[in-house]
């Protein structure tokens, strides 16, 4: 498949440079994290350290390469659980209908209609906030958006020809709803699951930046910018660096997003 579009290019672009940065902190980074060099708070970039260090002397590009990890993870993690629940149970309301239809509906649209942050707070309080805790959190975030998604497509396609054909023929549900509907659901659900991805990444950041997400002394970006937002006024690389991790992630997510949609929708 060839995509001929800018915004996929550019998408493609950006995301391969963080994840190339990702898969090198794996193996390598610079210094140790969670290291602190109290001789060298506040080291300005570009000197012995590339992207200078923090308010406990810590090497901000060994934490944005570590912490982009985290977020990674949770990001990915999350919108793969909420796509596969959200998908399974779209394409059961859709293809089902009646009261079952009506009430996980309902359901959905009580999740969805809390602030996603408030529901976050209240797992991570119940349930002891870890790395999991992050994600069930996120996941039942997201899910009600892909349930929503895959259910109007759904009902597009459950009454079409193809699908009575295959009915005629003696097809399971099963394989009605997963071999023949679904397929067709790809190219928009592929669109949303990219823009979900960068979706996730702003949430699990923004957890992290109210002390909901990875705790000290793992990073996360959030949480970096969080820690440096005192120093801002002196010392701004250790916010800036961080924030443009971020909004650069988030920006190559939607460029891919938007691309798939040019090319599919």
């Amino acid at each position: 498949m060839r995509l001929k579009n800018l915004d996929f290019k550019i998408g493609i672009f950006i995301i391969a440079i963080i994840i190339g940065l990702v898969i090198i902190g794996v193996f390598y980074t610079p210094y140790n994290n969670t290291e602190m060099h109290a001789l060298d708070k506040y080291a300005k970039p570009f000197t012995t350290y590339i992207l200078g260090t923090d308010s406990k002397g810590r090497d901000v590009l060994s934490r944005i390469m570590v912490g982009g990890r985290y977020t990674l993870i949770i990001s990915v993690s999350t919108i793969i659980i909420s796509t596969v629940i959200g998908s399974t149970i779209g394409l059961i309301c859709g293809y089902k209908g009646g009261l079952l239809d009506e009430v996980i509906m309902r359901l959905t649209d009580t999740i969805a209609s809390f602030p996603g942050i408030l529901i976050g707070l209240i797992l991570v309080t119940v349930l002891n906030g870890n790395f999991y805790t992050i994600i069930l959190a996120l996941s039942i975030i997201f899910t009600p958006s892909f349930i929503r998604i895959v259910r109007i497509g759904t009902l597009q396609y459950k009454e079409s020809e193809f699908v009575y054909n295959v009915r005629v023929f003696g097809a399971s549900e099963f394989r009605i709803l997963f071999v023949h509907i679904l397929p067709n659901l790809l190219p928009a659900l592929l669109s949303s699951v990219v823009v979900g991805l960068s979706n996730a990444i702003l949430a699990e950041s923004g957890m992290s930046y109210l002390g909901l997400g990875i705790q000290p002394p793992t990073p996360s970006w959030g949480k970096m910018l969080f820690e440096a937002q005192s120093s801002l006024l002196f010392a701004p690389w250790g916010a800036i660096i961080p924030g443009l991790a971020i909004m650069l992630t988030v920006i190559g997510f939607n460029c891919i997003g938007e691309g798939l949609r040019k090319k599919y929708c």
